[in-house]
């Protein structure tokens, strides 16, 4: 269970442009849940991503996992436990280096580094396996530079990278955005498929409303640093988008509900 406490953040503290977001903000994300984030800019939405992870830090509360604070841990060392998917398909991979050199680097995540092979050819049959079951036809390109790849394929490979070793949470920063609807809907698909295969606690934000619907079995929608809409189980099965830009309709022009 992921528990985010009373948390603080203030962005430009002291100065004339100071933004307080989060005001003794509280979050519990239950073990097992796929939840789908929604806002409009400067909600927070990726705000509690990055505090999550340790990207930013926080000026007071806590952030606990199985009741452990890991607050005071540095983001490498959170990521440990944590896969996070970036919505730029560049970022998360080594573009240099080809695919197979990027799955042995995260196959190596949380092992000691030596002065070994980084690669380790026992495993090319396994990734081949992984890559397969995109239905990408990846498989037969292990030694292609990521940069060489569409953003479509390099999300679903950051997918698989993000989701190798043990986890506890994977974080979904936006990760379709930046592609096309038919290539975002086959990672959403592929999202899917691996959050419940690995039976994964799964943290979204999207703009894409219709996968936040379709998608998780929990949407939240935030706005100015609160959570104003939350609906889970059967709840959530029978929210439509049309109740989600119900909500975003009130929210700009200030009715309360």
């Amino acid at each position: 269970m992921l528990e985010v406490r009373d948390v603080t953040k203030i962005y430009n503290a002291g100065k004339i442009t100071e933004h307080r977001l989060f005001e003794h903000f509280s979050l519990t994300v239950e073990q097992g849940q796929f939840v789908a984030i929604v806002g409009s800019n400067g909600s927070g939405k990726t705000s509690l991503l990055n505090i999550i992870c340790g990207s930013i830090p926080i000026e007071g509360g806590d952030i606990l996992v199985g009741g452990k604070s890991i607050s005071r841990l540095k983001d490498y060392r959170r990521y440990a436990t944590m896969g996070r998917v970036y919505q730029n398909p560049a970022a998360g991979t080594c573009p240099n280096l080809t695919m197979l050199e990027n799955l042995s680097l995260a196959d190596n995540k949380g092992k000691p580094f030596g002065l070994g092979h980084g690669v380790n050819r026992k495993r090319i049959d396994d990734y081949r396996a992984m890559l397969a079951e995109l239905g990408l036809g990846l498989e037969d390109k292990l030694d292609v530079k990521m940069g060489a790849l569409s953003g479509g394929q390099r999300q679903a490979v950051s997918l698989i990278m993000a989701t190798m070793t043990p986890l506890q949470f994977l974080i979904l920063d936006e990760h379709i955005a930046a592609l096309d609807p038919k290539t975002a809907d086959v990672i959403m698909r592929l999202t899917d498929q691996v959050v419940r295969e690995k039976k994964l606690t799964a943290m979204m934000v999207t703009h894409n409303l219709r996968y936040a619907v379709e998608y998780g079995d929990r949407i939240l929608m935030m706005d100015r640093g609160h959570i104003v809409l939350d609906r889970a189980g059967e709840e959530k099965k029978n929210t439509s988008i049309d109740d989600i830009l119900t909500k975003f309709n009130h929210i700009s022009i200030g009715i309360a509900d």
